[in-house]
């Protein structure tokens, strides 16, 4: 009887579909019909009348911003929340001791090179450019402060921690780990290919292999490359500010596009190596540079003061996660959108990028495991870089120590202006900008390789050309954003994310479901294998 039960319940997930049954074999590619034409065409029709008519295109950007913003903030704000308490959730039901893969299965990565690349693809190049800009921005009301606190005082500055933490911290992580846990259950522990649309087996069935799950491909196709063109674009940005600082070269848009151009190059040479020889070498490459130069701002600025800001930044944190996470009645309206709504439209179209790549590297770990390091590891990583690289910010600020005792004059410049106050200014500084590259190669190539597993219907090893090829669409899209948005760059960057990350909002609330649903399947399944385990044994 148990193993009749077995046989019904494993039925479930039996499918007809065969892994790369409608690719198409062209030019040396293999790619899925029709997520890779329709995502390609969209991409390249973007970039064609982005440069053709950038002013046109910079004021549709913006518009479809604000309308997103005006309309869908609760959606996006209700949706983070949603994302957190199922995330803490997974921790402590029964399902927490579920592994990807089975029984049997054995991670393929020691847990510190596992926790490097994750942390790596998940928030590099953000990190670099926002952990100096954004606590000051908050303390000196660059652009509005979080929950109108008065600027420039000691609840400001503790309030600045806090809510830089709040974007930075489990929000954004329960967001990649819900996507990364359901793409690596349905691969692994149920034998789906590695895509978005496996996710969704339980609500639809076999008809994720139809056209929903060709719109569900190619939804996460846009928005992980423009969430990426975001950071691409957020780093060129930074790392041409840096040679400005440096080098005295010029910062505008020609060098920015230069390095996004070069960065590509080496890029497309590590996507050709693949995951060992490229992403894991960049990413434990870029650890051991952050905790380098981490150290070095932590021993070589006020080092108790530094501690002290990350016991604030811990505390305003855990003190204001709930009025800050609330969207109804707020007095900082301006704050909100400008900051939190964009935060959680980024991370969004980051998910199914950060989510398939920590998936193809999790495999063998217990769902508890996995949500513990997604959630709360990065959040103390963060709060440790968020307290030193901030606190050094507005100390600098409370005590009038160089430019930044004048507040921000650049978001692109804050970095370097609070390393020029330590020693080594230009060596640290070029260890930065070193460090802004490499995150910046490490993010277009997994990005690469998770884009073209996506359009290549699930296959982990499609042909190098097609790799090549989202590896440089991706810099031709950051490139176009610049472009488009001109001296609003920035904002053309943020619309990107934004506008693609509100229809993906709706698919990673639909996917919660679908992951419970199919985790209490595996539940089911486990309970009946122990039964008939058990009976054998008898």
């Amino acid at each position: 009887m148990n193993r009749a039960t077995l046989r019904e319940l494993r039925k479930e997930y039996e499918t007809d579909f065969e892994l790369g049954q409608d690719n198409i074999e062209i030019l040396g590619l293999d790619i899925h019909n029709p997520v890779f034409f329709v995502s390609a065409l969209l991409i390249l029709t973007f970039i064609g009348s982005t440069l053709l008519f950038p002013e046109q295109a910079n004021t549709l950007l913006t518009d479809t911003k604000n309308w997103c913003i005006t309309h869908f903030d609760w959606l996006f704000m209700a949706g983070g929340n949603i994302f957190v308490l199922f995330g803490l959730a997974l921790i402590i039901l029964p399902v927490g001791k579920i592994k990807l893969g089975g029984e049997q299965a054995k991670p393929e990565f020691s847990t510190l090179s596992w926790l490097a690349m994750l942390f790596a693809a998940g928030m590099g190049i953000g990190l670099m450019f926002w952990s100096v800009s954004e606590p000051l921005a908050y303390y000196t009301n660059w652009y509005g402060t979080p929950l109108n606190v008065t600027a420039n005082t000691v609840a400001a500055e503790k309030m600045a921690m806090g809510a830089t933490m709040y974007h930075w911290g489990i929000h954004p992580w329960a967001i990649y780990g819900i996507v990364a846990l359901s793409l690596a259950f349905f691969t692994y522990s149920k034998g789906l290919p590695l895509t978005i649309r496996s996710t969704f087996y339980p609500l639809l069935g076999e008809k994720i292999w139809g056209w929903p799950g060709h719109l569900i491909d190619t939804l996460a196709v846009l928005a992980t490359i423009f969430g990426l063109a975001t950071s691409l674009g957020l780093g060129a940005k930074q790392a041409a500010s840096g040679f400005n600082f440096l080098f005295d070269i010029s910062a505008g848009l020609n060098t920015q596009i230069a390095i996004i151009t070069g960065v590509t190059m080496v890029a497309v040479i590590s996507v050709v190596r693949g995951l060992d020889g490229g992403v894991k070498v960049l990413s434990n490459t870029n650890m051991l540079l952050a905790l380098l130069l981490l150290l070095f701002v932590l021993l070589a600025g006020p080092t108790l003061e530094l501690f002290g800001w990350m016991v604030t930044t811990t505390g305003s944190y855990i003190e204001n996660i709930v009025p800050l996470s609330n969207w109804v009645d707020r007095a900082d309206q301006e704050w909100l959108h400008g900051w939190t709504v964009f935060y959680w439209a980024w991370w969004i179209s980051w998910s199914p990028f950060v989510g398939m790549f920590i998936a193809r590297i999790s495999k063998g770990r217990t769902i508890r495991e996995f949500m513990i390091a997604v959630l709360l590891v990065p959040m103390i990583i963060t709060i440790i870089w968020m307290g030193t690289f901030g606190g050094s910010a507005i100390q600098q600020a409370k005590d009038n120590i160089g430019e930044l005792g004048a507040g921000i004059s650049s978001v692109s410049l804050t970095l370097f202006q609070m390393l020029e106050q330590l020693p080594f200014a230009h060596l640290t500084s070029f260890l930065a900008i070193v460090l802004i590259l490499v995150f910046f190669v490490t993010s277009s190539d997994s990005g690469s390789l998770v884009i073209d597993s996506i359009t290549s219907g699930g296959k982990i090893d499609a042909p190098v050309p097609q790799r090549i090829f989202w590896a440089i669409l991706e810099g031709l899209i950051a490139i176009t954003l610049l472009w488009g948005g001109g001296k609003a760059a920035l904002s053309a960057l943020q619309a990107g994310a934004i506008s693609t990350g509100l229809p993906f909002t709706i698919i990673l609330l639909l996917m919660c479901v679908s992951l419970y649903k199919g985790l209490k399947h595996e539940l089911s399944v486990n309970k009946v294998k122990k039964e008939i385990k058990i009976k054998e044994q008898a």
